[in-house]
């Protein structure tokens, strides 16, 4: 469990588009051949592939950057490519409006490009075009300087690391560097087995498979066990002058590794189709997070949760900032207080609801004194859709409507009340007379009210049907309201 979910919920919702990240490291374009497997070649024994259609994608440090977009970040992009169309194809990937490239081309190398053939939802064959020789000094001299150009004006860093060729240990040390002067936070997902080139970061993050590479080297050649890895890790972080370490454990789960301490967050169970872009994932919600100012166990937290989405998936695809909220909806239902949302917070938070493909209901009233005739009529009300707002007048609209004397319960505590009902997806309190402003902004699927109202008299059902949304009136239960329950308190019967 999240905490301080409320923090963590501004910060997705809002802040993350405020943010701006260097990613740094080996550019590549993902393409892919889809098909069916329905026999085997009797040319050889291998699978024969009826390709279906293609796509592509950016991968390597492209994929980190383009997680960071579909988080909401803006993001700086750069590395090396190639002069070819699938430099060309790779630009075209990216959101303009998100994403600004700094790419430098060397004569002779290509755009990094890996063609993967799939039959189904398996994986058959991989096929890798690239030239690591290296690269002439001044194509590192230009990277770099339009690197730190960039540097000052961003929130975080990520190398991004595939041992391609574009972070050497000058390029690691000179960024890192820079970073640290300007109090900017460093994220590696590492390849070289010598964690030294990234000495100062502010924290690497290596998988299971190159924690143990990693501490051969720092180590000795004999097999560790996952607890004695962790161990090395401990001593890593002041020998490479790291603030934590953080190591993903496959199935385990995330370490998070201090000098003298580690504490293991456990994976967030689903259905695995596809590893292959996880710890892109898991390095932007890192990155995002910290440059956030949130905590790193709350970091961590939330990155479990993106990888959880994204191993779900087929390919090297980010997780959107809705699936990620989306995959939050059951803390947020055990926290009532983040239930409570102002106008701006309802509109964003449908407008999530909607990218997951969920069907909104509204319904209002001043639900002074809640009673079981309010309980019936929101349950029902929740029936209607997937998700279910609850307007309420504020304090000073219950007295006008109702009187000096009302509302008995004040407008915080009655949206405090509601928000913990399990039916109740968001609670918004409005002061006009009526809650047609709100009804426009949030553009429910389905307008509820109880009680003797006909489609015609409840307020925003025009607009409602404008927008091809439903009006539906539920039943009310007898002899239960707040006017009745004041006149029994008064009469003590």
């Amino acid at each position: 469990m999240i905490e301080s979910l409320h923090q963590v919920l501004d910060q997705v919702e809002h802040a993350w588009a405020q943010k701006r990240l260097l990613v740094l490291g080996d550019l590549m374009l993902d393409k892919y051949i889809w098909g069916e497997v329905g026999r085997i070649s009797p040319e050889a024994p291998v699978p024969v592939v009826r390709a279906t259609h293609q796509s592509q994608q950016p991968g390597g440090a492209a994929n980190v950057a383009m997680n960071l977009a579909c988080l909401g970040a803006q993001v700086v992009l750069a590395g090396f490519a190639g002069e070819d169309e699938n430099q060309t194809a790779l630009l075209g990937c990216l959101p303009a409006d998100r994403i600004r490239p700094v790419f430098v081309t060397s004569a002779g190398f290509p755009t990094i490009t890996k063609l993967r053939i799939l039959g189904g939802r398996q994986q058959m064959l991989r096929l890798d075009s690239e030239h690591l020789a290296p690269r002439p000094s001044a194509d590192y001299d230009a990277l770099l300087s339009g690197v730190l150009a960039e540097l000052p004006s961003c929130h975080a860093v990520i190398l991004s690391d595939y041992a391609k060729g574009v972070l050497s240990p000058e390029i690691c040390r000179a960024v890192i560097d820079a970073a640290r002067h300007a109090g900017i936070p460093v994220l590696v997902d590492p390849k070289t087995a010598d964690f030294s080139r990234y000495c100062g970061a502010t924290t690497i993050c290596p998988n299971l498979g190159e924690l143990d590479t990693a501490a051969r080297t720092f180590h000795g050649p004999e097999k560790l066990s996952v607890d004695e890895l962790l161990v090395t890790a401990e001593r890593m972080v002041p020998a490479f002058d790291l603030q934590f370490l953080t190591a993903t454990l496959s199935e385990k789960g995330i370490a998070l590794v201090r000098e003298s301490s580690r504490e293991v967050f456990p994976a967030v169970a689903r259905q695995v189709f596809d590893v292959s872009g996880a710890g892109d994932t898991v390095i932007s919600v890192l990155a995002l997070s910290l440059a956030s100012g949130l905590a790193p166990e709350t970091a961590i937290e939330l990155a479990n949760i993106a990888a959880g989405i994204v191993v779900g998936k087929v390919g090297t695809v980010p997780v959107q900032r809705h699936e990620l909220l989306a995959a939050l909806a059951p803390q947020i239902a055990l926290h009532a207080e983040d239930k409570l949302v102002s106008r701006e917070e309802l509109v964003d938070r449908v407008h999530v609801w909607r990218a997951n493909g969920d069907k909104v209901a509204f319904t209002n009233g001043c639900f002074d004194l809640l009673h079981v005739g309010h309980i019936t009529v929101l349950e029902q009300a929740r029936r209607t859709g997937d998700k279910l707002i609850v307007a309420i007048n504020s304090d000073a609209s219950v007295s006008r409507l109702k009187g000096p004397t009302r509302p008995i319960v004040g407008e915080r505590e009655r949206g405090r009340v509601l928000a913990a009902l399990a039916c109740v997806d968001a609670v918004v309190v409005f002061d006009e007379p009526t809650p047609m402003e709100l009804i426009l902004a949030a553009k429910p699927d389905v307008l509820v009210k109880g009680g003797d109202y006909t489609i015609e008299t409840v307020v925003g059902h025009e607009a409602v049907a404008s927008w091809g949304g439903q009006v539906r009136i539920v039943p009310t239960v007898e002899g239960h309201s707040t006017t009745r329950l004041i006149e029994k308190g008064a009469t003590g019967r």
